[in-house]
């Protein structure tokens, strides 16, 4: 419940807390704060079991823990039924960017071979055209 709250924060409330309500009424105030949580506790999970019992017994194993799309994404993905605990335990990241490296750089080594040995280079920019050429007539774009 108070994973996000730090040691130094916790001795400030316990301070900020002395200060506002006395050192007489904390004992009184913390009864109050805990038995509210309580029933707050209770009522919840009476609601949750009322509404187990209106989906019927084909939603007996149905948690409401579900409904937050994180927790649904993470069961679906651990289901063993889909596989893909597989596909993602034979999917090595770090291997396929090694060959794809791989792949690059000898074609690099390969291109730079052949355009030495007289072929086509095919990363060249085309030349520019002379200033006194006329450009290509379109008749469609006009």
């Amino acid at each position: 419940m108070f994973n996000d709250i730090g040691p130094l924060e916790l001795v400030t409330l316990i301070v900020l807390a002395v200060l506002v309500f006395g050192p007489d009424k904390l004992p009184k105030v913390i009864q109050d704060v805990t038995r509210t949580i309580r029933k707050i506790r209770e009522f919840s999970e009476s609601a949750k079991n009322d509404i187990r019992e209106e989906l019927g017994p084909e939603f007996k194993d149905f948690e409401f823990e579900d409904l937050n799309p994180k927790t649904f994404i993470r069961k679906q993905l651990d289901n063993e039924d889909l596989g893909l605990k597989e596909i993602r335990n034979g999917f090595d990241l770090k291997k396929e960017m090694a060959e794809v490296t791989d792949a690059v750089h000898s074609r690099d080594s390969d291109t730079s071979s052949a355009s030495s040995g007289g072929s086509i280079d095919m990363t060249k920019k085309p030349q520019a055209p002379d200033p006194d050429d006329r450009p290509p007539f379109d008749a469609d774009a006009t």
